[in-house]
């Protein structure tokens, strides 16, 4: 879906507005704890095979271009996506309704390649008071749209059978239709770098719905 989606953003008059430039394919392993409440997400993210070339050439890894790495480069590529600035939220939203569920940073941050693209996973904590692994949404997204998260890789709960996940994708064509009436509605001279620039991230993520009955 990512280049369908990318041939289509081209195709719209949006000489400032965003689009990605990188791909991630990603995977979610939510922890439940024998209470019900969720504890923990691990977080899989596979680069996409340009993305990881830039990379493993910055780093000077994989030099015999074998696509895979030795023990000693997995160690030392690891974390490289876990230094984050302050404020960053890993592109990962848990609401509970509109409350935003408060997330540690990257923990046990752990890299290596498949098919010659970086495949990290790191643990975010959650944070505060317990909360209840019922009714709450999670989506995978950057809201200015310059990377591109598809939730294709699998997404697992580790707790009680009883957990059940229900998956909800955007409607592409809708919200890419909702974009260009917007960039049509605009006056000729309207000039989006000194404007505020619309965020659309979340309009093409899909929400992951986690729900177990009370214990």
């Amino acid at each position: 879906m990512r280049w369908f989606i990318l041939s289509l953003l081209c195709c719209l008059p949006l000489p400032a507005l965003a689009h990605p430039h990188v791909f991630i394919d990603t995977g979610l392993e939510f922890l439940v704890d024998d209470a019900g409440n969720l504890t923990h997400v691990r977080v899989t993210w596979a680069y996409d095979e340009f993305y990881s070339l830039l990379v493993l050439e910055d780093m000077r890894l994989d030099q015999d271009a074998d696509g895979v790495l030795t023990e000693a480069e997995e160690q030392f590529l690891s974390g490289f996506d876990a230094q984050w600035v302050e404020g960053y939220n890993g592109d990962l939203v848990i609401r509970m309704g509109e409350i935003d569920i408060p997330l540690s940073g990257p923990l046990e941050p752990q890299a290596t390649t498949e098919d010659a693209r970086i495949v990290t996973t790191h643990l975010r904590a959650i944070e505060g008071d317990p909360v209840p692994a019922d009714a709450l949404s999670i989506k995978a997204f950057d809201e200015s749209f310059y990377t591109a998260y598809e939730l294709n890789r699998p997404v697992t709960i580790s707790g009680p059978s009883a957990c059940e996940i229900a998956r909800d994708d955007p409607d592409i064509d809708a919200e890419l239709a909702q974009m260009q009436a917007f960039l049509l509605s605009l006056d000729a001279d309207f000039d989006l770098e000194e404007n505020d620039i619309p965020l659309v991230g979340e309009k093409f993520a899909t929400e992951i719905k986690l729900s177990c009955p009370a214990t």
